[in-house]
């Protein structure tokens, strides 16, 4: 129902940095699977180093020396890291090969990475870092990165344009898309903005503000977030001393996590990948079961043992970060998708009332202008950024007590991140109670009113915004807090 590219034009540099603007929907992950060969074109040519060439598959792409780093990971869940690796690379490899160079490139480019640790015990953060070890090992002359950042947290970034610079110098050309203006401004040297499926404008991004480059991909700026101080109300999420041993050899162990979310705030967590996070919310969503039940309390109820259908009878809705198995069934409609969590279109003895559930659908894409067919668009067939916007509104239209995000805005272009970072504020406006966990700092100073920091399965004590830096936070990720453990043993080490 929508024309992803239409008539598109881009040529890329040997060393050039290259970025790919555009709003949510505007054909730039299209436009980039038609380059790796994953998506067939309906006309138009490609040509590599000034030859036509046809691009049939991903292993063609490889062989012109093409590597892609997906949006949505592409990585086989049920084997190990470097099994995912070894399936792109040169067959004559051993697996013990691919795992030593796994080890030295992740050295080099400072990715902490586990090759041997199964993918579906990753967070989404440390699924990034394995897609982008993948590409680098195939030492590529065109890497396609489609919004390699969304989930890395500001030291990660900075390492990575490191790694960056560093290949474009060696004549690796990169096309880069990413929906943080400030990112692109700072690594890319050229940028093609493209707005609904065509080309709009090319720019030198070093010489635009994020005002002007606003303008050119969504015309017009984002408007400005609201942020009001409020009194909060009473608690509706108490988690109290919470330990949980990990549920896999690669998981982490929550160490006494201690939390409260009050009614009428946002409280956000911050911290890089794989340090409890992904523990912590499933512990909170009711997907582990495992927790003494008193250990948290929703509006009171001991709710440790609850699934996750009593939590929402609680008024407990959650936004996943993985959009599609977790946040949505990829081959259903969107109208349908509504059911995973809320039943407003369900009669009497489980009918469904399909015009009910059908309106209440196009009420969420009208809302967060979500661009897709119609409320029967299968969840796949959306971008990545549309996507969220559908899952966010529909678990903000839920209208809940208590919403627990996870990486709310990721792969979402300037004006959808301030739309939902409105609705979130709007919701705390409105007395819910929020708990946002992101890798993104500048989100989290952006919509929270206190913030905890989490480090080794443990959680720091609450800051608030105000009180609240960069330099503070990335000390706090290290585990060095006052009265943590890393604090006292360095105290102790200071004062021996």
């Amino acid at each position: 129902g929508v024309v992803a590219n239409d008539g598109v034009s881009l040529s890329v540099a040997p060393g050039e940095i290259h970025a790919v603007l555009g709003e949510n929907g505007a054909g730039k992950s299209t436009l980039m699977k038609i380059i790796y060969g994953t998506v067939k074109p309906d006309a138009g040519e490609i040509r590599v180093d000034g030859q036509p060439v046809v691009i049939r598959n991903p292993q063609e792409a490889r062989a012109h020396g093409i590597a892609m780093v997906f949006q949505h990971f592409s990585l086989f869940e049920t084997i190990s890291v470097a099994e995912n690796v070894w399936l792109g690379l040169d067959k004559s490899l051993s697996l013990a090969e691919v795992t030593r160079q796994i080890r030295e490139k992740a050295t080099e480019y400072g990715l902490d990475i586990q090759p041997e640790r199964p993918v579906h015990t990753l967070g989404v953060g440390e699924m990034q870092r394995v897609e982008i070890i993948r590409a680098l090992l195939t030492n590529p002359r065109l890497l396609i990165l489609d919004e390699p950042t969304s989930v890395l947290t500001p030291q990660a970034v900075d390492k990575l344009f490191v790694v960056l610079r560093q290949l474009a110098a060696q004549g690796c050309s990169i096309l880069y898309i990413s929906h943080k203006l400030h990112e692109i401004r700072a690594l890319c040297s050229k940028c093609t903005v493209m707005r609904a499926g065509k080309v709009s404008g090319v720019c030198d991004p070093r010489q635009e503000t994020n005002a002007s480059l606003s303008r050119l991909m969504i015309g017009s700026e984002p408007p400005e977030l609201q942020h009001h101080e409020r009194a909060v109300g009473p608690v509706v999420l108490a988690v109290r001393d919470l330990r949980l041993p990990r549920s896999s050899p690669y998981g982490v162990d929550l160490d006494g996590v201690t939390l409260d979310v009050h009614s009428g705030e946002v409280v956000g967590i911050a911290g890089v990948s794989g340090n409890g996070q992904r523990e912590l919310l499933f512990a909170l969503s009711g997907e582990d079961t495992r927790a003494p039940a008193r250990a948290i309390t929703i509006d009171g109820t001991a709710a440790g043992r609850l699934s996750p259908r009593r939590r929402r009878q609680l008024g407990t809705y959650f936004v996943p970060a993985e959009r599609l198995g977790r946040g949505a069934v990829p081959e259903i409609g969107l109208a349908r998708n509504l059911l995973l969590t809320r039943g407003e279109s369900v009669g009497w003895l489980g009918w469904l009332r399909t015009g009910a559930l059908r309106r209440q659908s196009e009420e969420v894409i009208e809302r967060f202008n979500v661009k897709a067919s119609g409320p029967a668009a299968a969840a796949r067939s959306l971008s990545g950024g549309n996507l969220q916007k559908y899952i966010m509104g529909r678990e903000i239209g839920a209208r809940p007590r208590l919403l627990i995000v996870e990486q709310p805005t990721w792969g979402v272009d300037v004006g959808a991140a301030a739309q939902i970072r409105a609705e979130i504020l709007a919701l705390r406006d409105a007395g819910c109670a929020v708990l946002v966990v992101s890798e993104e700092l500048e989100e989290l100073f952006e919509i929270c009113d206190r913030l905890h920091v989490m480090a080794k399965g443990r959680l720091s004590p609450s800051l608030a915004r105000r009180d609240a830096s960069v330099e503070r936070i990335g000390e706090w990720m290290s585990g060095l807090w006052p009265g943590s453990a890393e604090d006292a043993r360095e105290g102790a080490a200071l004062a021996a």
